[in-house]
């Protein structure tokens, strides 16, 4: 399954950050690179990056063609067919992000997504994010091994789990204290159809905790898609056991 598009996550503190154009638009965008500490020049400046918020068509085709002519990645406003990248709508639990998507096709349909996202995602997620990457070494202590670790997180942050990301929870250190060791082992997923919303929520989990995903040629891209990027695609078990799990993908 082909990306329409790669999403990346830019750090723009201190970097310079071209924005060519004026009226609301330009406001908008400056807003938003000024949220993120980007320091902003303008066309005769220099900088990997530009948005173009200029209203006039042509002067507005031209403008991208020149900054595109010096190697600078643009983003013309309301134009998609003319962007390198486009800026997703945002929903900001710092440090999580969730950003969202459509390649510039539709705008609305990116707000009305982030709109339902923030209803959904509570405004102790960061915090939650902030006590992880404190508690990364005693995490790595208690579970060496990185497949048994995936593991323990994943089973973690599932719902109703002792650190589930869209609940109350106990905290990181009090999950620490408790959580069993997380064990490797081998899971049979057989497929009821080839779409993966027919998936339950347990084999869902399962591919995205995989280390390993064991399926044959004819099994569906679209369900292996739900798989980490980084697993392992195999088309046969492995000969002994390994560490972390391994999904069989059988029809």
């Amino acid at each position: 399954m082909t990306l329409a598009s790669l999403p990346i996550f830019v750090a723009a503190r201190g970097r310079a950050v071209m924005l060519v154009g004026s009226g609301e638009p330009a406001a908008a965008k400056r807003r938003l690179l000024e949220r993120a500490g980007a320091v902003l020049v303008g066309e005769d400046g220099t900088a990997a990056l530009a948005i173009v918020a200029i209203e006039d068509d042509a002067e507005a085709h031209a403008t991208v063609a020149r900054l595109k002519a010096r190697g600078i990645l643009v983003n013309a406003v309301d134009r998609p067919a003319l962007c390198d990248f486009t800026l997703p709508a945002i929903v900001d639990r710092s440090p999580v992000i969730v950003a969202i998507g459509t390649g510039g096709v539709s705008a609305g349909l990116a707000a009305a997504l982030r709109q339902r996202l923030e209803a959904l995602l509570p405004p102790t997620l960061g915090r939650l994010a902030e006590a992880l990457f404190a508690a990364r070494a005693a995490i790595r202590v208690r579970f060496p091994d990185a497949g048994a670790r995936r593991m323990a997180l994943g089973a973690a942050f599932a719902e109703g789990g002792a650190l589930d990301p869209l609940a109350a929870n106990a905290g990181v250190d009090a999950w620490l204290d408790q959580a069993a060791e997380a064990s490797g082992g081998t899971v049979h997923i057989r497929l009821r159809s080839d779409d993966p919303d027919d998936l339950t929520l347990r084999e869902a989990r399962w591919l995205a905790q995989a280390e390993r995903v064991v399926a044959d040629g004819d099994a569906p891209e679209a369900i292996l898609a739900r798989a980490r990027a980084d697993a392992s695609r195999m088309d046969a078990p492995p000969g002994e056991e390994q560490p972390g799990l391994t999904v069989i993908v059988t029809r």
